[in-house]
């Protein structure tokens, strides 16, 4: 699909300017030619027209306003989307290798600079709709977050341990390897309790054990620290670490496992923040209400989309495209809302 959608795009861009490419013949009713063919059978530019109009014309001009639309808005991101673009391509080149490529493209080059294209506008695309939902966070939805939900910095260190899990292994083996993990991030914790119990220092203690079984290499280094987070910092795979951890006060560690996306982990609060500045926290606090907008509202990338096309002036001249258009962008939310 991608590749009929990125032929069409070209097509219509020949179409467009066909009077302008060189020699073109006429046909007897005055009307340019792409084909000709004997007994009155010719192609004209506006027979070509009609069908692609007819086919694929509306996806094709979207894609076409698009990419005008986003290159114009987000000029200074073109050099981080091209990269995108790029890098992705790569990958799916990787995936499939070049023979399966070639089975599509007439060359590698033309399979790269299409999928790279696809990729880099689908990365201003959400880029687009993440300034859209922070375009709608107001003054005072940030000052009721500063008030109610804003919190200081915690910094914490960590002891990861992970299931060992091998290639192959069956279900069974995967839930023994998960238990195991589990038992050792217990025996961590005991530790730990123990040396409360002897009076040690907590914070040497917890050195120690991270420097044992820790599998978080690049922590383990700087013995378990994390640096310092917020709630909202970190993708919702770790929310029950967030959450554990601003329960906690300095020089206090978890007393449970805790689960998250890299396996089971023991906390360590080294120290808690007081709270930043409202000026000082406005950009993250428009992010974070941003996310949310992005994650409530169902619409919400159909409606950034519109209002970047709304922003540039776009008007359909075409009526029967027009007409389609406005039909395409109320089935697009209809479909998203039902989602929710």
């Amino acid at each position: 699909m991608k590749k009929k959608i990125f032929s069409l795009i070209a097509l219509c861009g020949c179409v467009l300017l066909l009077g302008g490419c060189g020699k073109v013949a006429t046909l007897k009713n005055g009307e340019d030619a792409v084909v000709t063919m004997s007994s009155d059978l010719s192609i004209s530019v506006n027979d070509l027209y009609k069908e692609l109009k007819t086919t694929n014309g509306l996806s094709t001009l979207i894609s076409i306003m698009d990419k005008k639309v986003l290159e114009t808005e987000f000029k200074d991101n073109l050099d981080e989307a091209k990269e995108y673009g790029d890098a992705m391509a790569e990958q799916v080149l990787a995936m499939y290798g070049k023979e399966t490529i070639l089975q599509y493209y007439s060359s590698v080059e033309k399979f790269k600079e299409e999928y790279s294209n696809s990729y880099m506008i689908n990365y201003l695309k959400d880029l687009a709709t993440k300034e859209y939902a922070k375009s709608l966070v107001t003054d005072k939805q940030i000052d009721k977050f500063y008030k109610d939900e804003a919190v200081g910095d915690i910094e914490i260190s960590r002891i990861l341990i992970t299931s060992d899990v091998k290639t192959g292994a069956t279900d069974e083996e995967k839930k023994a390897a998960e238990e195991a993990a589990k038992k050792t991030a217990k025996e961590v914790i005991s530790k730990l309790d123990e040396a409360k119990t002897k009076k040690e220092k907590i914070a040497d203690k917890f050195v120690e054990l991270v420097k044992e079984y820790s599998k978080d290499e690049t922590s383990k280094a700087n013995d378990g620290k994390l640096g310092k987070l917020n709630k909202n910092s970190l993708s919702n795979q770790y929310d029950e670490l967030i959450d554990a951890a601003y329960k906690l006060k300095e020089g206090e560690y978890s007393t449970e496992v805790i689960t998250t996306a890299e396996g089971y982990e023991v906390i360590y609060v080294n120290k808690v923040n007081e709270k930043d500045t409202l000026e000082n926290s406005k950009a993250n606090i428009i992010e974070i209400l941003a996310k949310r907008y992005q994650d409530e509202v169902k619409t919400i990338s159909i409606d950034a989309e519109e209002y970047y096309r709304n922003k540039y002036e776009m008007k359909i001249e075409d009526d029967e495209l027009a007409s389609d258009y406005k039909n395409y962008i109320q089935n697009q939310k209809s479909a998203a809302e039902k989602n929710q």
